[in-house]
């Protein structure tokens, strides 16, 4: 199993560390350290409370719950956002309100989940033409029948 060390900010004195919902899940939860108002198509950060340590080769994948994506329209505008191994700030979620209605966020509620996952770095190898394939350049709605 991979460690990730993680540091709790005073400000998140009470909330729970990131957490698996059940043991099949793929995603931690992540609660918010703030309270805040959304209002319909509005964007804005919430803190979490804490910074992590990516470990080199890793990324962290910060990723909307589906419960509030489907009940209010809320989400995340750059989903997946990325946590870079070398990044050592607080983790912070920028949330949308797609739905009707204003959304309020409490401090506590589970706000994203994040999952960590192994990323390789590779090397560019300019060429003067792509290998073949049978999709070739087809591109957005071009595998649908």
């Amino acid at each position: 199993m991979t460690e990730v060390l993680i540091t709790r900010l005073p400000h998140a004195d009470g909330l729970p560390l990131p957490s698996l919902g059940t043991p099949g899940a793929a995603g931690y939860d992540i609660a918010s350290a703030d309270e805040g108002r959304l209002a319909p198509l509005e964007r804005k950060l919430f803190r979490t409370g804490f910074a992590i340590a990516v470990p080199a080769g890793f990324e962290c994948q910060i990723r909307p719950r589906s419960g509030l994506a489907l009940r209010h329209g809320v989400t995340l505008p750059n989903t997946p956002a990325t946590i870079d191994s070398d990044y050592r700030g607080e983790l912070l979620i920028m949330l949308i309100n797609l739905g009707a209605e204003p959304f309020e966020v409490t401090r506590g509620m589970r706000i994203a989940q994040m999952v960590i996952a192994r990323v390789e770095q590779v090397t560019f190898r300019p060429v003067e033409a792509l290998p073949g394939t049978e999709r070739g350049a087809g591109g957005f709605g071009s595998t649908g029948r």
